[in-house]
């Protein structure tokens, strides 16, 4: 075609179509990896949306439960898979904390895998006992700079709820104990027993106690107030600045696995999450669906990594500790 007729020709007839890519299908059962036991709120969230998405796909989804080692044994499972799209991992916060925690790791968190879709945030929550003489965070405070070194609960070192009581005693000027427990299943009860004055944790598992009045919130870890508890200030309303430090979930596919296979398993996810029902059981959950797609879930990762990485090397958090 020469000059002339290149010019005058209908932009619809340059559009060559073999450079149009085929959408991407699984061509079988798509295999999601959760790097926790079944049972918890973060299984729930993907066991609301996987019925979507395996309509969506047009192949069973079929999700596999590989806890321990904070996630890290799943995510090598993962890691190590073939990057066809037929293999993904559904991973939390320790995807972030993680590589700063653990030594001799198999792989490398920030380059074993893409980021695919993220799920939702879970907030963290300042609880302590309804008993407790405290009824805001000023009170809680004045408390423990009169009695230095009283414990608090997590979930284990360098996750979010320890992380998020860090953030909390460094702003404060308060020394506290730590107290890490294997999970929530310890640490909550350990809270109600007196073992521990004080925990962050995320909504789906203290809102029940609040609403049955056996826990008392003091704020939340967000940026704003959140609907499950509305009367709940934010640390930063509170003064405490930046103080946004929450769980989260979200879906992640190993690296090298083709941009049309990554593009259509976020479409899947994301269609699951936009559904009424999926949506109503999160919000009772306390969970905040995101629905991120690659782009935006990658931003969140960047800057994710840079707060927290910051704040387990400023303040020397091992495993070992």
């Amino acid at each position: 075609m020469n000059r002339r007729a290149l010019l005058a020709a209908p932009l619809g007839l340059l559009a060559t179509p073999a450079l149009a890519q085929p959408r991407w299908e699984p061509t079988r059962p798509v295999r999601i990896v959760a790097g926790w036991p079944a049972g918890g709120s973060a299984d729930a969230s993907l066991r609301l949306v996987a019925p979507h998405m395996q309509q969506a796909l047009g192949q069973p989804v079929v999700i596999e439960n590989r806890g321990g080692a904070s996630g890290s044994i799943g995510a090598g499972v993962v890691a190590t898979a073939p990057a066809d799209g037929h293999t993904l991992l559904f991973d939390a916060a320790g995807q972030v904390s993680n590589p700063f925690l653990m030594r001799g790791l198999a792989f490398d968190y920030l380059t074993a895998f893409t980021p695919v879709c993220h799920f939702a945030l879970l907030p963290n929550v300042l609880v302590v006992r309804s008993d407790t003489p405290a009824r805001s965070v000023e009170e809680l405070v004045a408390f423990l700079r009169a009695n230095p070194n009283q414990p608090y609960a997590s979930t284990g070192i360098g996750v979010t709820s320890h992380l998020a009581a860090v953030m909390f005693s460094n702003q404060a000027r308060v020394q506290v104990n730590h107290i890490p427990y294997r999970a929530s299943a310890q640490s909550i009860p350990g809270l109600l027993a007196g073992e521990t004055l004080f925990t962050f944790n995320t909504t789906p598992l203290v809102v029940p106690l609040i609403r049955d009045g056996r826990l008392r919130a003091l704020a939340v870890a967000t940026p704003s107030r959140i609907p499950a508890l509305p009367d709940v200030p934010t640390m930063t309303e509170l003064g405490y600045d930046g103080f946004q430090l929450n769980e989260w979930l979200g879906l992640f596919a190993p690296t090298g696995t083709p941009e049309g296979a990554i593009a259509r398993v976020a479409e899947a996810a994301r269609q699951g999450l936009a559904d009424p029902t999926v949506r109503d059981r999160h919000a009772a959950l306390g969970a905040e669906i995101t629905g991120w797609g690659p782009q935006e879930f990658a931003r969140f990762l960047t800057e994710q990594r840079s707060r927290i990485g910051a704040l387990i090397r400023d303040n020397n958090i091992r495993l070992e500790s």
